[in-house]
């Protein structure tokens, strides 16, 4: 762990650990072992990180090394609340040029890719058509209940997908003010979005794009500019930095023009009291608009040390590794006949490290559970926060509700997956897929309990 600066001469510079060398980047939990069923422990093989990723290395060096300096935010005239504003600040600066930011644009911190759209729900015009395809992971599907939605059926291609918006999009009367919300890349199959096209499509008739690059951003380098979208929402918790701090960047105007999001503190610049007890408020109009509250400058700092460290490791290494990796993960499915691989888009759509598959015989909830208590692996089952997406794609209807067993396996990984953990993971799911009928009752079924991401 770096050792801390001394008090004085420490800046928002000076707390930045070393880099990590490019290839597989250390992460927390490497060594965890956790017990097996049968007896004895085995090292944890992480494989959820579309749920949550493990902190970097170098995002909790980091943090250890600004957290004897923490302080207020926007706060105060002592040394620690300056040295903490400008480490928030620029945190924000480090995020917009991960991001490709435009000139003109706002890097708003929140608390996840959730809040993040959330707040861009409640800054739509009052006349805002939101068009979203039942694709969606529900962070991005659920936050539009003041405007007037148009879901749009699942596309069976990337052209389709295009075609079905385009077609929307022409129709909608009256035609006013519209935001198109879109994923990068799905939760529950990997498969990427072909969003510079829709973000085409939508502005040839007068839409905005919003890109949900929760699960993009931390397999892909994501450009604001370049993919010509309005708006980006992340979180941290899902690019390597714990904490709980999220991102919404993008164009500034319709956030400079709405009531705050939260109002209180921070977002305010003046505030006076009416003669009649009422009080008059001027309102920031920059990111601190929509940033009421005491600043997690923590989880900022976090969120941009893990974008420092992707940018430096090479982001063109790690997409080469990770597709590598991914190869073998689909060779090696591809050989055991029970396995089914959901797929939207078709077996040669490019995908980031996210997978999701049924298993002939056994119960989604009961496979997981197995691979956790005779393998050591984590894996995610159920419905993954996108219910529509995952019943039709095993077969039902999107109205539906699931029954226990129709469910899914979700495995998925990152920066800071080693090659032993999806070998092992392989070797689980052969052994595993072949076990008459299912090793029904052989372990406490996963889905005992609420489903997430």
């Amino acid at each position: 762990m770096s050792a801390c600066p001394a008090a004085t001469s420490v800046t928002a510079a000076s707390v930045t650990a070393p880099a990590a060398e490019p290839g597989p980047l250390p992460v927390l939990g490497c060594d965890v072992r956790v017990p097996l069923a049968s007896g004895g422990e085995v090292p944890y093989a992480a494989l959820d990180y579309a749920a949550s990723a493990p902190a970097l290395q170098r995002v909790w060096d980091d943090v250890a090394a600004y957290a004897p300096y923490y302080g207020s935010v926007h706060r105060g005239a002592g040394h620690l609340s300056q040295l903490s504003t400008d480490l928030f600040e620029t945190s924000r600066a480090d995020v917009a040029r991960f991001l490709g930011c435009r000139p003109g644009d706002q890097v708003v911190f929140t608390r996840s890719t959730t809040d993040s759209l959330n707040l861009l729900a409640a800054v739509l015009p009052a006349d805002c058509r939101v068009f979203v395809f039942e694709t969606e992971h529900h962070a991005a599907l659920l936050p539009w209940r003041g405007a007037q939605v148009t879901c749009l059926d699942a596309p069976r291609s990337p052209e389709r997908a295009v075609e079905i918006l385009e077609r929307a999009l022409a129709d909608r009367a009256p035609y006013g003010p519209a935001l198109v919300c879109v994923t990068g890349a799905s939760n529950v199959t990997g498969e990427l979005w072909p969003v510079r096209e829709l973000a085409a499509a939508a502005h040839a008739h007068g839409a905005r794009v919003v890109l949900d690059a929760a699960q993009l951003a931390p397999h892909h380098p994501v450009d604001i500019a370049a993919l010509d979208v309005d708006w980006v929402a992340l979180s941290g918790h899902k690019l390597y930095a714990p904490f709980g701090a999220g991102v919404l960047a993008g164009r500034a105007d319709w956030l400079r023009d709405a009531e705050p999001y939260l109002a209180g503190g921070g977002a305010s610049r003046s505030v006076t009291r009416r003669p009649d007890g009422t009080v008059d408020v001027d309102w920031h109009t920059d990111a601190a608009r929509h940033e009421a509250g005491s600043p997690n400058v923590i989880g900022a700092y976090a969120l941009a040390s893990a974008c420092r460290a992707l940018t430096e490791a090479g982001f063109e290494t790690l997409v080469a590794r990770e597709q590598r990796l991914l190869a073998a993960l689909r060779a090696g499915l591809a050989e055991v006949p029970e396995v089914g691989v959901l797929s939207l888009f078709g077996p040669d759509a490019p995908r980031v490290g996210v997978l999701s598959f049924v298993v002939e015989g056994w119960d989604a909830g009961e496979f997981a559970a197995a691979l956790s208590a005779e393998y050591g692996i984590g894996v995610r089952d159920g419905l993954f926060c996108a219910h529509p997406l995952v019943r039709v794609l095993l077969g039902g209807e999107p109205g539906e509700c699931a029954g226990a067993g129709e469910r899914a396996v979700r495995v998925s990984f990152g920066v800071g997956t080693p090659d032993e953990h999806v070998e092992r993971f392989l070797r689980a799911v052969r052994e595993l897929a072949v076990r008459p009928e299912g090793g029904r009752g052989t372990a406490r079924s996963a889905t005992d309990g609420p489903q997430s991401n």
